[in-house]
């Protein structure tokens, strides 16, 4: 049965979770009423916030540091990113050669002499490393600061500057970090106590990951506590400093799925922080985190305020961020709470910190909508409105405002001193003193501000200080506007109610809802949201009603019926032996003939439907498969062995694809030229079980082919399911048909028989040979798309952060247990870094659950069969012998039942000791020097698979170089390699890994029909190096043409340079936070085929014009072309036969001997060599002479979104 952790909610926890993504425009009138804002509030509070900014303007104005820091420097420069990126990542590289190439990588982005009139010594030198100094960039103003700093680093050397900018950097550090340790910033809090301040501190530092690292945190926080406990000196919570806590610095798996453990672990440290809090009468906050964490942290609350130890203790605090839509329901529910315990809660208010986080999350899941507010000053109201509710609940709640925001400020002192309420202000050092120095102290409001002071090394204060820079440097930021002269005091100070009224609470238009991220209408898949309590009781419900029902598959066949006697296979869940899901009926041989006659009969009238008309079919069917949503996991959970994330994937992946490409049709298909090439059979993997078979049928189904599909024999019951619901959404029978069976059997057969005109497959590149070779011996060999298997690396230089390393790597190698075509199968650390980041992934291995994947709690679920197991545990055992390190994760006792490996990493010497992808939750780590970079890409590129490929780096030069050079179908970088997303990030390989076009790109439906129409997609150009075509060009007049042959060439070879691929880069769609491109590189090898030179000189011109190199028969005509080819060609006697490597081959039209050629091109055991005909227009395809590579860049790897915090969200 499926378990989801269900938690009964009483009717105000309800509140909260049905206001979780509730629409912007609602919320802000339910926020106006809250507010009801009382008009004579007005001229007070915009005569207290007009004071305010201007004597925080001029004494900030006038200024230092970070305020003129960021002034000089905004995020909306490549000067204020590259800033950015040294203060995120500079100081924690440890070797000296890394850290040179970040100085020089991100120096050389930037105009940077403009800046160098400030004048100011933050800026000129304290910031940017010249802290040899200003000066002597004055002396040299008119050079760039690249030869400046050449200058220097001839003169002084490499470390100088590198001494410099780290020092620089911890000059920054040092504005938002109170002390290295909490006796430093305690003995530096003297002074500001003296002024009205007081303080609450927090330890520094990333999430744990490993419990090891948690329980260094937990040490901290306890040290803390005793060091402030004494300093408090029994003032208590309101009057002395106190601590904040996050909670996912002290326990790893602070998650809604890992609530059992949360509720037992993470609790039992927690309450010992508030007992030894009550012991000294301290404060002790918990800190907010991300809006899926809300629950969870109100569910400690409320077991912490009704611990009978801790009866009676005014110290427990607890945060809330305004910038959530349910908000006002959360301080409901504390103020409840409060009540019911009998006592009074410290609640600090926040606006929020991780608004772009939140943002992206909502995009990237595919949810209804945000958690959070799309304009700033629609924040602002919220936190006004919630103020007026916790400064009524004084005899429950003492309220704490944190804000840098002198209206908001303003107001709240406005509405606490109408009616005489306790409370307290907050700000964050080094980022509020300026404000609140006029608001502490009897001379000024005499009210006292408690700074929220973060204590920490320079090792733990990077993320933190690329946060504070990022909220100084937003454009929409009070903080930022503040010291910017160019906007008027009236538009700082402007009500938030009097904006709603401008706005009438419409979201910012900048931000579509997260269904409608894409262009020309296609919907996002819609997503499930698996930390929302109601969301989570309804599926639990939905998933365990269907146990009642027995699965059946059967072939489909139009017109056909199986017959009832034939023989039951029973269907077992990998998870759980015990568990059978249903049964199959398998095709026989003897079906194939029926099922294709059927397919042939069918295909007149499925091809001459009008594109439109078939793409609504497929819009239907997912439609069809969202409103089935719960049935299909069932299934995919049960017989897949998926865990409920990887389901919830593989529905919307599945959907996706059908969107994608019945939009594609719809838009640029007409019958007429894009003609559809007949009966096609998709052969699809276990490993995705809907996503993938669907995809393949759809693309088809769209085209206008008429499709039998052969699904694996692991997971029919959920391919049946899929082709049931085609059904109902009107797609005829005779135009899908299902062919469950053995592959070696039935799917031979079916790539065998003459009439069908093309095969989709996805598996081993051992079966994509033997389909390639089936289709060879055909008389009309038909089209074949093949996606293969992948030896996936990913590339970690020192710059790198561990934790989103270690992350990234356990979701690449371990998540669907590493049956992931795309899963991670190589890692190379850089030497430097590699003992703590191998350390560190042992500790997040360890916190892994792998068990029954029905269950809300689990990591990793079964591998597929036992076959796989065996072959998997045969790896593992060979590897032991010989591997330098070797280490596993542990299995639950549960695991007995079932099919399943241990995560498991081995260290190794090299990539040439793994004969074939290992399919499973293994990693092999391989340690290089930072010196190695272009040997490491050598040798991925040398083992022939080209699918994924990763690379984990601040280094923009090394990202170019890495996407540029390596041999690979989709390239991510500073990002996890799995999950690539339909439309976003087009999959597929090359090499060995497949013959593209990629699965979910704009080439792939045109590979399903005979055209001579081009893709529609809108490309930039960039430059091409045509060296070697404007040579070959040149050499024309010497093969003894006829002149106007000659013409015609040097026309063709202008027309193919202007229109090349190779010139194009394609922008792709996509969540923010991402940068999503897709660029065309040359296949390699293009052998020419053609009976006389002109014919030859066509095949070269298309060849180099795509930047292949060529071979050439020695046929006594072709060989004298070869002088003036690439470099890398030759020429050899045959070219089937002698050519060492060949990924395509140009054929002239008439070639007689165009069957042999196939054939003898498919027996070689290597690549599935494209065969490329001349078109009766004597045109060959260029896109058939490329590999498409996709490139996903995570652009908030430094910290946060710059994009998106640099949006002015003034209207």
């Amino acid at each position: 049965m499926f378990n989801l952790s269900l938690q009964s909610q009483s009717p105000l926890r309800n509140l909260i979770t049905q206001n979780y993504r509730r629409d912007e425009q609602e919320c802000v009138q339910n926020l106006l009423q809250i507010l009801n804002w009382q008009d004579e509030y007005s001229e007070k509070v915009s005569a207290l916030a007009t004071n305010l900014v201007k004597q925080v303007r001029e004494s900030r104005i006038k200024g230092k540091g970070v305020d003129a820091l960021m002034q000089e420097f905004k995020l909306s420069t490549q000067e204020g990113i590259a800033l950015m990126c040294l203060a995120e990542s500079l100081l924690r590289i440890p070797d000296s050669y890394t850290q040179n190439k970040l100085i020089k990588d991100k120096i050389k982005t930037g105009d940077w002499k403009s800046h160098t009139k400030s004048g100011n010594f933050f800026v000129n030198a304290s910031s940017w490393g010249l802290v040899l100094t200003g000066k002597m960039l004055k002396s040299d103003s008119d050079k760039s600061l690249t030869a400046t700093i050449a200058s220097v680093v001839g003169k002084f050397g490499e470390p100088v500057i590198r001494k410099s900018m780290e020092a620089a950097v911890r000059i920054m550090g040092n504005q938002f970090v109170m002390g290295e340790s909490i006796d430093k910033a305690l003995k530096a809090s003297i002074a500001p106590e003296q002024k009205g301040y007081q303080f609450s501190y927090d330890m520094l530092g990333e999430a744990a990951l490993t419990d090891e690292d948690a329980q260094k945190y937990m040490q901290s926080y306890e040290n803390a506590i005793h060091s402030v406990g004494q300093a408090n000196n029994v003032r208590g919570p309101k009057n002395g400093p106190g601590i904040s806590v996050k909670l996912s610095a002290i326990h790893p798996r602070y998650a809604r799925a890992q609530q059992e453990r949360t509720m037992v672990e993470l609790y039992a440290r927690l309450k010992h922080l508030f007992l030894l809090a009550k012991q000294y009468d301290i404060a002790l906050f918990i800190d907010a985190e991300e809006t899926d964490r809300l629950e969870l942290s109100l569910d400690l609350l409320d077991k912490l305020v009704n611990e009978p130890e801790l009866q009676g203790f005014t110290g427990i605090g607890f945060v809330i961020q305004a910038y959530q839509k349910r908000c006002p329901y959360a301080i409901d529910y504390v103020i409840d709470l409060a009540k019911r315990a009998n006592m009074r809660l410290m609640v600090r208010l926040v606006k929020g910190a991780y608004w772009d986080t939140e943002i992206k999350k909502a995009q990237v899941d595919g949810q209804i909508d945000y958690p959070v507010y799309t304009r700033k000053f629609h924040t602002d109201l919220s936190y006004l409105a919630c103020a007026k509710k916790l400064l009524s609940a004084q005899s429950n709640i003492y309220p704490a405002f944190a804000t840098h925001n002198a209206y908001s400020l303003a107001a709240i002192y406005t509405m606490a001193a109408e009616e005489n309420k306790e409370f307290e202000f907050q700000c964050l050092y080094g980022m509020g003193e300026t404000l609140y120095d006029n608001v502490v102290g009897a001379s000024n409001l005499n009210t006292l501000c408690r700074v929220y002071a973060p204590v920490g090394t320079y090792e733990t204060l990077l993320a933190y200080l690329v946060r504070r820079l990022l909220e100084n440097g937003a454009n929409s930021s009070f903080v930022h506007q503040l010291v910017d002269p160019a906007i008027p005091i009236e538009e700082l100070i402007e009500n938030p109610v009097d904006l709603v009224k401008k706005t009438h609470g419409i979201p910012n238009p900048f931000f579509k809802k997260p269904l409608n991220i894409y262009p020309n209408e296609r919907l996002n898949s819609r997503g499930l949201d698996l930390s929302d309590e109601i969301q989570l009781n309804k599926l639990d419900k939905e998933l365990n009603s269907f146990f009642t029902k027995e699965y059946y598959a059967e072939p489909l066949i139009a017109n056909y019926r199986i017959d009832s006697t034939r023989e039951l296979k029973l269907v077992i869940n990998p998870a759980d032996k015990n568990d059978k899901v249903g049964q199959v009926r398998r095709a026989e041989l003897d079906d194939v003939n029926v099922a294709v006659a059927s397919a042939v009969a069918a295909f007149p009238s499925w091809s001459q439907t009008l594109p439109k008309d078939r793409a609504a079919m497929i819009m239907k069917f997912a439609d069809l498969m969202e409103e089935n949503y719960a049935e299909i996991l069932h299934i995919v959970v049960r017989e897949a062995g998926k865990t409920l994330n990887n389901g919830i994937a593989e529905v919307r992946e599945a959907v996706d694809f059908c969107r994608y490409y019945a939009a594609q049709v719809a838009a640029e298909f007409n019958n007429d030229t894009h003609v559809a090439l007949g009966a096609v059979v998709a052969i699809s993997p276990w490993n995705f079980p809907l996503a993938i078979f669907v995809g393949e049928v759809v693309s088809s189904l769209a085209a206008g082919n008429t499709v039998i599909a052969k699904p694996s024999e692991q997971t029919t019951l959920i391919a049946y399911y899929a082709v049931k619901l085609m059904y109902k959404a009107g797609i005829p029978e005779g135009a899908v048909q299902l062919m469950p069976g053995s592959g070696r059997t039935v799917g031979n057969t079916l790539t065998l028989h003459p009439d069908i005109k093309g095969v989709i497959f996805t598996g081993s590149t051992e079966v994509a040979q033997q389909i390639n070779r089936n289709i060879a011996d055909k008389q009309n060999a038909g089209v074949l798309i093949a996606e293969t298997g992948g030896q996936n690396a990913l590339i970690v230089d020192s710059t790198a952060l561990p934790e989103q390393v270690v992350l990234d790597v356990v979701t690449s190698g371990f998540d669907s247990a590493g049956q992931r075509c795309s899963a991670l199968r190589v890692l190379y650390l850089q030497a430097d870094i590699a003992d703590k980041t191998i350390a560190m992934l042992k500790g997040a291995m360890d916190e892994l659950r792998v068990g029954n994947p029905w269950n809300l709690n689990t990591d990793v679920g079964p591998v597929i069969d036992t076959r796989a197991q065996s072959g998997l545990l045969a790896h593992i055992e060979k590897m032991r012998k010989t591997a330098r390190m070797f280490y596993q994760a542990k299995l639950q006792p549960e695991c007995e039942d079932g099919i399943f490996v241990a995560p498991t990493i081995f260290e190794i010497g090299s990539m040439k000791e793994l004969e074939r992808e290992v399919f499973g939750p293994v990693i092999h780590i391989i340690r290089f020097e930072g010196r190695e970079l272009d040997q490491v890409i050598a040798d991925i590129n040398s083992s022939g698979y080209g699918l994924t490929q990763g690379l984990h780096s601040r280094l923009e030069e090394t990202a170019t170089k890495v996407y540029s050079t390596i041999k690979a179908g989709n390239i991510y970088i500073n990002r996890n390699t799995v999950g690539a997303v339909v439309g976003v990030q087009p999959f597929g390989g090359e090499g060995l890994s497949g013959t593209g076009p990629k699965a979910g790109g704009p080439l792939y439906t045109y590979r399903l029909v005979d055209t001579a129409a081009l893709p529609k997609y809108s490309a930039n150009k960039v430059e091409v190096d045509f060296a070697s075509l404007t040579k070959f060009v040149a050499s024309l007049g010497s093969y003894g043409l006829a002149k106007d042959q000659v013409t015609r060439l040097i026309h063709l070879a202008h027309k193919l340079k202007q229109h090349s691929p190779l010139a194009e880069q394609v922008d792709l769609p996509g969540p923010t936070g991402e940068r999503n491109f897709m660029i065309f590189a040359a296949r390699g090898y293009v052998g020419c085929i053609a009976k006389d030179t002109y014919g030859y000189c066509e095949q070269v011109i298309h060849a180099l014009a795509t930047g292949n190199d060529v071979i050439l028969p020695r046929d006594g005509i072709a060989e004298q072309l070869i002088a003036n080819a690439s470099e890398n060609s030759y020429v050899v006697d045959d070219i089937a036969y002698d050519a060492k490597l060949i990924h395509a081959v140009l054929v002239a039209n008439n070639y007689h001997n165009l069957g042999d050629l196939r054939k003898e091109l498919a027996k070689r055991d290597s690549l599935l060599t494209h065969v490329i005909c001349q078109s009766s227009a004597g045109e060959y395809n260029s896109h058939l002479l490329v590999t498409e590579r996709t490139i996903s860049i995570n652009i908030t790897a430094t910290g946060g979104n710059v994009q998106l915090m640099s949006i002015d969200d003034r209207i």
